[in-house]
C-alpha cells in the first residue's frame, strides 16, 4: 500500500525541509548584511543586525559646555548633557533617557543617573535620566566645560550615508563641501576614493569574459557533438583533462605570454584568462547538452540543405539555451568574485582596481574596524550577482543535468 500511485513519498517531506533549511542558512548572511549596511557604525559595535529595530545602549563623551555661574563660594555648570555641542546631533528625537555616567573614559557608566557624586575639582557632579546635570566646583571651571560620559538609549538608526560614503569616498561634511563648491553627486561617484569607479571596472572585467568563452565554447561544442572529423575524441580526452588542471598552476607562465606579445596588465589580458580558465567547463558542458538534442532534426535540417552554420545558429543555440545560461551564472559569478586573477592581470592603480581588490587592500587595510562601510561595501559587491542568479536560475538545473540521463 506504500507505493500506490499519486501517493507522495514520505522522503518528500523530508527533502522539503532540508531544502527549507538549506535556503535559510543561506539567506541569514544575505539578510544580516543587508541589514548592517543601513546601521550606524556605533550600534553595529555593541548590537547584532537581528537587533536592528530595538534601541541599543551606547557610550558617549561630551563635555559639560554651558556657561558657568557662580553661587557663592561654588562655580555651577548646569543644562542638559544631550544638548551640549559635541552629542547634539546625535539626539533630536527628543525621547532620549540617559541610563549611568562617569568621569573618565575607562568607567563611564560608573554611577546610576541621579546619583550625586564627586568630582576631581572639589566638588560634586549629577546627572539626571532625562540628560538634565548639574556640575559644581569650588575653583573656576574651564571654559571648554568639564569632560563627562554616559550610557544612553539610542533609537534604531537606519541611514543611506553609508552608501553614498562607499560610493564616493567621501564623508557627510566632505560630500557637502564639494557639492557646495559646485560639484555634484555624479562628479562624486568617480572619485578615487569610492568603491563606483570599481563597479563600472568589475562590469567591464566580467561582460566579455562572460560573452566571450560563450561564443567560442558554442562553436567548439557544436563541432565535437555534431561534425565527423579525425582527433575529435582526443580533443574530448583533453577538455576533459584541461577541467582538472589548477588554475594557479598557469598565472605566472600566462602573464609572462602576455607581457611578451604585449597585452601585460590590461583589460585584453584579462579578458584572455578568464577566457581561457573558463574554455573547457564550458566546452564540456555545451557539447553533453548539444549530445542529447534529438538527431532527427539535424538531420532533417540537413536533408532540407542546411549547412552547419545554419543548423548551428538556428536550431542549435536556441534549443541549448538553458546549458548556455547554466555556464553564463558559473562564468560570471566567478569572474565577478575573482581577486586572485585580477591582481595578477591588472595594474594595482585605482584606475583599474576591480572591487574585490579595491575591497582587500583599501578598505579592509584603512576601514577594518568600521563594519558599517564593510558591510555595505560588500553588499554592493553582490548586488549584481543576486540579481544574475535569481534571474537565470531556473537553467541552472537544466543545464547541470545537460548529458547525465537519456
Amino acid at each position: 500500500m506504500d507505493n500506490i500511485a499519486g501517493r507522495k513519498s514520505g522522503l518528500s517531506i523530508v527533502t522539503n525541509v532540508a531544502v527549507f533549511i538549506i535556503v535559510i542558512l543561506w539567506l541569514i548572511p544575505t539578510v544580516g548584511l543587508f541589514v548592517s549596511s543601513f546601521r550606524d557604525r556605533d550600534q553595529i559595535s555593541v548590537s547584532g543586525w537581528w537587533e536592528a529595530p530595538f534601541s541599543v545602549e551606547l557610550t558617549y563623551r561630551t563635555r559639560a559646555d554651558d556657561t558657568p555661574t557662580r553661587d557663592g563660594d561654588l562655580y555651577v555648570a548646569q543644562g542638559n548633557i544631550f544638548e551640549t555641542g559635541e552629542v547634539q546631533d546625535q539626539f533630536t528625537s527628543g525621547a532620549n533617557s540617559i541610563a549611568a555616567f562617569g568621569l573618565v573614559g575607562r568607567e563611564p557608566g560608573a554611577y546610576a543617573a541621579g546619583e550625586t557624586v564627586d568630582n576631581r575639582d572639589g566638588g560634586t557632579v549629577v546627572v539626571n535620566a532625562d540628560g538634565s546635570y548639574v556640575y559644581t566646583s569650588p575653583e573656576p571651571i574651564d571654559e571648554r566645560g568639564p569632560r563627562l560620559y554616559f550610557l544612553a538609549e539610542s533609537p534604531p538608526d537606519f541611514t543611506m550615508d553609508n552608501y553614498a560614503q562607499v560610493l564616493t569616498g567621501l564623508d557627510e561634511d566632505e560630500r557637502a563641501q564639494e557639492i557646495a563648491s559646485g560639484a555634484t553627486f555624479g562628479d562624486l561617484l568617480f572619485e578615487e576614493a569610492g568603491i563606483f569607479r570599481n563597479f563600472i571596472n568589475t562590469l567591464t572585467v566580467t561582460i566579455p569574459a562572460t560573452i566571450i568563452p560563450i561564443l567560442i565554447a558554442a562553436f567548439a561544442a557544436y563541432a565535437l557533438a555534431w561534425m565527423d572529423f579525425p582527433g575529435r575524441g582526443f580533443l574530448i580526452a583533453c577538455v576533459v583533462g584541461l577541467l582538472v588542471v589548477p588554475l594557479q598552476l598557469a598565472l605566472v607562465p600566462l602573464l609572462n605570454l602576455h607581457n611578451q606579445i604585449g597585452i601585460g596588465q590590461s583589460f585584453l589580458g584579462i579578458w584572455l584568462a578568464h577566457t581561457g580558465f573558463g574554455l573547457p567547463l564550458a566546452i564540456y558542458l555545451l557539447r553533453n547538452y548539444m549530445v542529447g538534442l534529438p538527431r532527427d532534426i539535424i538531420e532533417s535540417a540537413k536533408v532540407d540543405g542546411a549547412t552547419d552554420f545554419q543548423i548551428f545558429t538556428k536550431i542549435i543555440l536556441p534549443l541549448s539555451f538553458p546549458a548556455l545560461a547554466s555556464f553564463a551564472i558559473f562564468q560570471f559569478l566567478w569572474t565577478w568574485n575573482d581577486l586572485l586573477v585580477a591582481k595578477v592581470f591588472l595594474p594595482s592603480t585605482g584606475d583599474a582596481q576591480v572591487m574585490t581588490v579595491k575591497i582587500a587592500d583599501d578598505l579592509l587595510g584603512s576601514r577594518g574596524g568600521d563594519w558599517g562601510i564593510l558591510a555595505t561595501a560588500a553588499f554592493v559587491s553582490i548586488a549584481i550577482p543576486l540579481i544574475v542568479f535569481f534571474s537565470m536560475q531556473r537553467y541552472l538545473v537544466r543545464g547541470l543535468l545537460a548529458g547525465s540521463v537519456k
